[in-house]
């Protein structure tokens, strides 16, 4: 968008964006937050509120030093907010700090308030209209245009303050640039849509961090002055205060808040509201609770006070322009929104695991006010199936669940206090347990040697594949048993073994049984050996002796 930045990269899928979007025009995608900018109405809610500023005002500070570069005369339209912002600081202050940035001089919007009212009070005198909406705030014209089209005849077809006050300048000043400082977001859009009026428009952020990098340092210089009437206009009702209110056939209504308007406009829709007046801010608190306020100077009674303080009883004296130069036209805008079916409503909701009305929890943890909102989010591409908590945690546990129940192993999970806080099938078949009620919320004891746990738990190391014999039990195991600091659980995996160990007996008695064979084997054939060799033995001799007795007797011949 023109006027907002993402920081991808801190967009952390919390969805507090959403939870606080009057209108839900935020899509998410990727993990992602994407304004929808045919939806939006700048009311800048999502930028207070979002807790890693992945959402950023679009800084024009660059735009307006080329303007004061250019040679041409800049005048700054100073928001009447600026006295809740910069306490203390008066317009003169004002005027000597901006001048060192290098504008020509400074204007307060309140000036352009006094026309606007002007025009206010005329169009209730003529008293030809059913209802009047006031059109100073960009985000309630929005609204109004975007989803409140049939309620556009109420719409004040007047200029906002800012248009008026940078017109009169442009007037005395033709060669003139105009650049608007205040607290709301949706005058950078203003401004752009309608051109040639302002040609830039700053935050008080935005100012204050310019000042900052020259150095500037604002003084607390209040100089009275009785022609600032208008100065209330920033404040809820402050519109009203400055109004005549003499046509006793209206009633005069403040409302601020877009939830808060949008039920009126509801109402006026619903034929519910006549002969009024109605003075709609997007801002609680109006102008004073704008999103590009300092976060610093946020205080409502504090900024009322401030605002009221500061001004005066009486309007400024400036000539009014003719009705037709305060003229301001609002069309309709279209949002291309397409509604789904009942049947495409239920088949998402189904992907969704809502299958009756009793499992549309309605909790809004996705950001929206009910599952059903939220579906239709999903067909139009705003949203996604995941975003819903509750179908995340249920889908995560039964998935869990399976794991655990259809695990071949064992499963034991213990607390701190060595309490069974769950245990599965596998774990109840090698143990003899009948039912997990059996055992759940009892201390291990009752089923397992809980030596290896207290050792676990009191020194952090687990110990793995540990050959255990449940003589209870008759079973051999191989135990894994380690701590989750994150969960102070214990948890211990057990690997039925028994088979294998008979097995292996079994192979080992074999492999004895054969050796005692061999050794037998073995013995019979060396004595059998030694048999022979001893009867080998006493031939030899014999046959030695003949011999030898032959050989002596041949010598004796």
């Amino acid at each position: 968008m023109a006027c907002l930045t993402l920081k991808k990269s801190n967009c952390k899928n919390c969805y507090k964006c959403i939870r606080h979007c009057p209108v839900k025009s935020i899509r998410f995608s990727a993990n992602q937050a994407h304004i929808i900018e045919d939806e939006c109405l700048l009311c800048g809610q999502c930028v207070v509120v979002c807790p890693q500023n992945a959402k950023e005002i679009v800084d024009e500070t660059e735009k307006v030093k080329v303007l004061l570069q250019s040679g041409d005369p800049v005048y700054v339209s100073l928001a009447p907010s600026f006295i809740a912002n910069y306490p203390g600081v008066g317009i003169d202050a004002m005027r000597d700090a901006v001048k060192k940035l290098g504008f020509t001089d400074i204007e307060e919007t309140a000036v352009g308030a006094t026309l606007v009212k002007n025009e206010y009070d005329r169009m209730l005198r003529e008293g030809d209209r059913d209802v009047i909406i006031s059109s100073c705030c960009h985000s309630v014209n929005l609204l109004i245009q975007k989803y409140f089209p049939k309620e556009l005849q109420f719409l004040a077809d007047v200029v906002s303050p800012m248009q008026a006050n940078c017109m009169a300048i442009k007037e005395k000043h033709p060669e003139a640039k105009c650049v608007f400082i205040g607290p709301c977001l949706s005058k950078k859009d203003e401004a752009l849509k309608y051109t040639g009026v302002v040609d830039a428009v700053l935050t008080f952020e935005e100012l204050s961090a310019w000042f900052k990098e020259e150095g500037i340092v604002l003084e607390e210089k209040i100089i009275e002055d009785e022609f600032s009437k208008a100065r209330l206009f920033p404040i809820t009702g402050g519109i009203l205060k400055t109004m005549a209110l003499d046509s006793p056939d209206y009633t005069y209504i403040a409302v601020d808040g877009v939830e808060n308007c949008i039920k009126t406009l509801q109402d006026i829709e619903e034929g519910k509201i006549h002969n009024c007046f109605i003075e709609m801010s997007a801002c609680v608190g109006s102008c004073v609770g704008g999103p590009a306020m300092e976060k610093t100077h946020r205080s409502f009674v504090k900024d009322y006070i401030e605002v009221t303080k500061f001004a005066g009883a009486k309007d400024f004296d400036v000539p009014q322009p003719e009705v037709a130069r305060m003229r301001k036209g609002f069309g309709e805008i279209d949002r291309k929104a397409v509604m789904p079916t009942e049947a495409q409503i239920s088949e998402i909701l189904r992907q969704m695991g809502k299958y009756k009305p009793e499992q549309e929890l309605n909790c809004g943890t996705c950001g929206y006010e009910s599952c059903r909102a939220k579906a239709i989010a999903v067909f139009q591409g705003k949203a996604e199936t995941s975003m819903c908590l509750p179908f995340l945690k249920d889908k995560a546990e039964s998935f869990s669940d399976t794991i655990v129940k259809n695990t071949p192993n064992g499963l034991v999970v213990l607390n701190e206090e060595l309490e069974v806080q769950q245990i599965n099938s596998a774990a109840r078949k090698i143990m003899n347990i009948r039912s997990a009620s059996d055992v759940l919320g009892e201390q291990v004891i009752r089923i397992l040697d809980p030596s290896v746990f207290i050792n676990v738990l009191n020194t952090g190391r687990g110990v793995y594949d540990q050959r255990v014999f449940l003589a209870e039990y008759g079973r051999c195991v191989e135990q894994t048993v380690v701590y989750d600091s994150e969960s102070r659980l214990l948890i211990c995996i057990m690997r039925d073994v028994t088979d294998e160990e008979a097995e292996k007996e079994k192979k080992e008695n074999i492999s004895r049984q054969t050796i005692e064979v061999a050794d037998k084997v073995v013995d019979k054939q060396m004595r059998i050996v030694q048999e022979i060799a001893s009867l080998l033995g006493e031939t030899a001799a014999e046959t030695k002796i003949a011999l030898s007795k032959l050989k002596e007797s041949i010598k004796d011949e």
